[in-house]
C-alpha cells in the first residue's frame, strides 16, 4: 500500500485534485456556483418565448371610429390609410372593397353623416383582433330630408407595421 502521492481510487487509479482557490481572485470555481447562471439564463430564455401582451380594445374601438368619421368627411386618403390590402365589407348580401365604398359615397345624395356606435364587445391579442358593435348613422340629404338607420355589425383587424388595421367590416341592417 501506498501512503504518499495523490489519493487514489479502489482500482489504483489516482483520483482527480480537490478544487482549490484560483489563483488572485481569492474565489472558488465549483459546479455549484454555476448554477445561478445557468438558471438566469434559462429564464431569460423563457420569458422570451412568452407571447407579447394583447393590446388595449379601446385601441380597435378608435379605428372603427376613425374609419367611419373619414366616411362622414369624405376623407379617402384617410379611410384608406386604416385599412390593409384585402379589406372588405359583406353589407346585406354585397362583397365591397373601400374603393368600392368610395364610390358609393361619392354618387350618393347624402351631404352629412354622422355616425355613433355602442354595446361593444372587442377581443385583442398581439397582432389581430375583433369587434362586435352597434351602429346607427343619420343622414342628411340635398333637400334637408332626415333620414336614420341602424346596423348590427362586426370588424376584424390586423396589426400592420405595429398598426391597427380593418381586415373586415360584415354589416346587417338591423330590424
Amino acid at each position: 500500500m501506498r501512503l504518499t502521492g495523490a489519493p487514489r481510487g479502489p482500482k489504483g487509479r489516482r483520483l482527480a485534485p480537490a478544487l482549490k482557490p484560483s489563483a488572485g481572485a481569492g474565489k472558488m470555481s465549483t459546479p455549484s456556483m454555476k448554477i445561478p447562471l445557468v438558471a438566469l439564463v434559462l429564464a431569460g430564455a423563457a420569458s422570451a418565448c412568452q407571447p407579447s401582451r394583447p393590446d388595449s380594445p379601446d385601441k380597435l374601438k378608435a379605428v372603427i371610429v376613425a374609419y367611419f368619421d373619414c366616411i362622414s368627411r369624405k376623407d379617402f386618403a384617410g379611410m384608406r390609410s386604416l385599412i390593409t390590402d384585402e379589406f372588405i365589407i359583406y353589407e346585406n348580401g354585397k362583397v365591397i372593397n373601400n374603393e368600392d365604398l368610395i364610390a358609393i359615397i361619392n354618387g350618393s345624395p347624402i351631404t352629412r353623416a354622422d355616425y355613433s356606435f355602442g354595446d361593444f364587445r372587442i377581443n385583442v391579442d398581439s397582432s389581430s383582433g375583433s369587434v362586435i358593435y352597434l351602429n346607427h348613422g343619420k343622414f342628411m340629404t340635398g333637400d334637408a330630408g332626415l333620414m336614420t338607420r341602424d346596423w348590427l355589425e362586426s370588424a376584424t383587424f390586423k396589426k400592420v407595421g405595429g398598426e391597427w388595421k380593418l381586415d373586415f367590416i360584415h354589416s346587417t341592417v338591423k330590424k
